[in-house]
């Protein structure tokens, strides 16, 4: 396993008014192209069946350049359009590898707004970055260290849609190594009034961050529906609100990088429960709280972080009836109603639903690790059915 990962490091800049002027040249350029590209591509197999791959479209682009109602493109720097050619090669390749939808277009006022730049289009000496076009450094606050003798291989410049200005340095984090193996498991069961419950007990709170910003962005959302649409006013509305917005994800995004970086430090496996939350979010009751608790982005910092570190990550099957098993003899519950919070079972265990479910979700994976089961999706059985799938129950959380 090699010692060094890639590792992008984010920090906020402050941009000169040429700067930005530059930077949002490039955006609407870096825009333009990916649509154009990805238009082209589509006629090209909607009319005659061919599939048009990134050194079609690279040389789309030349001639682009040299048409007159094009040739603004030459104002912006050429790296970044190559790149969104590649980003657009990528995502057909999800595509046709049937891991993501058709590619779509990107909108002006919707997509995110970013950059990419490679080697030959930046300058990265003595803590100053230089952008090509550019004559000055960017105004870069580096709140961290960038790991020693690091050489970024690209730069990503992005707005978010609260103004603020970013840029990712791509590089090889030496530091990031596997910790040394130990004995600990845990499994994780997730939950909207404790966001985790740990098989050990533990209950880590909820902390609700839209909750707490609720009003206050009720109240932003309000004064924004009062302004004329195209107006300036609305303008700013709109910035407020999506600082209230910012401000909420960037405290969720913080207290999930804290609580991740400890499961991983501490544990040698950690087991979760696979769950769609996609389809979880359609009850219109919960999607708000779910949402707000990101489960999803909790699995994704989970199992990158275990990959840098020499964990595992076990993910459950989502239909293991982990809340109506129990922990102590193994019996299932006909029905766990999701008001149940405490329940006794016929053996006298007395369980905490979420600590049996955690319980439940360790030994469950613990014995994938031992006998082989499947866990994502699991199909080790002659009949392709789970080793652990029970009966379904649409009451299961």
């Amino acid at each position: 396993m090699s010692t060094h990962v890639k590792r992008a490091f984010k920090y906020r800049f402050y941009p000169t008014d040429a700067q930005a002027a530059e930077l949002s040249r490039t955006f609407g350029c870096v825009r333009k192209v990916y649509n154009m590209a990805l238009a082209a591509r589509t006629k090209a197999w909607v009319t005659r069946q061919e599939r048009v791959n990134y050194n079609a479209t690279s040389v789309m682009l030349t001639a682009w350049k040299k048409t007159e109602e094009l040739a603004y493109l030459n104002e912006v720097s050429s790296v970044p359009l190559q790149q969104t050619l590649r980003h657009l090669q990528t995502a057909f390749t999800h595509f046709f590898g049937k891991r993501a939808r058709y590619p779509r277009f990107k909108s002006r006022k919707k997509s995110r707004k970013s950059a990419e730049y490679t080697t030959s289009a930046f300058r990265f000496r003595d803590g100053a970055l230089t952008l090509a076009k550019m004559a000055e450094p960017l105004d870069v606050v580096w709140s961290r260290p960038l790991p020693e003798g690091a050489k970024p291989s690209t730069v990503t410049v992005s707005q978010d849609s609260a103004g603020r200005w970013f840029v990712s340095l791509l590089c090889d984090d030496p530091g990031v190594r596997p910790l040394s193996a130990n004995a600990k498991a845990v499994g994780i069961d997730v939950g909207l009034e404790h966001l985790l419950t740990l098989s050990t007990g533990e209950k880590i709170a909820n902390p609700r961050h839209e909750r707490r910003d609720r009003a206050a962005l009720a109240r932003e959302q309000r004064r924004l529906a009062k302004k004329e649409k195209g107006s300036a006013n609305r303008d700013k509305a709109r910035l407020k609100v999506a600082k209230v917005h910012a401000r909420i994800a960037d405290r969720r995004r913080d207290t999930l990088h804290k609580i991740t970086t400890r499961l991983v430090r501490e544990n040698q496996t950690i087991v979760i429960e696979d769950l769609t939350v996609r389809n979880m979010v359609k009850n219109h009751r919960l999607a708000r709280a779910i949402s707000d608790a990101a489960w999803s982005e909790f699995r994704r910092m989970l199992e990158y972080k275990a990959a840098w570190y020499g964990r595992e990550v076990i993910a459950v099957d989502r239909w293991f009836p982990s809340s109506r098993l129990c922990s102590a003899c193994g019996t299932l519950q006909d029905r766990m109603p999701l008001n149940v919070r405490t329940w006794t079972c016929d053996c006298g265990a007395t369980h905490d639903r979420d600590v049996n479910a955690a319980n439940n979700l360790l030994a469950a994976g613990l014995a994938v690790t031992v006998c082989g089961a499947g866990v994502r999706p699991q199909r080790s059985t002659p009949d392709r059915q789970s080793a652990t799938k029970q009966k379904p129950s649409r009451r299961e959380p």
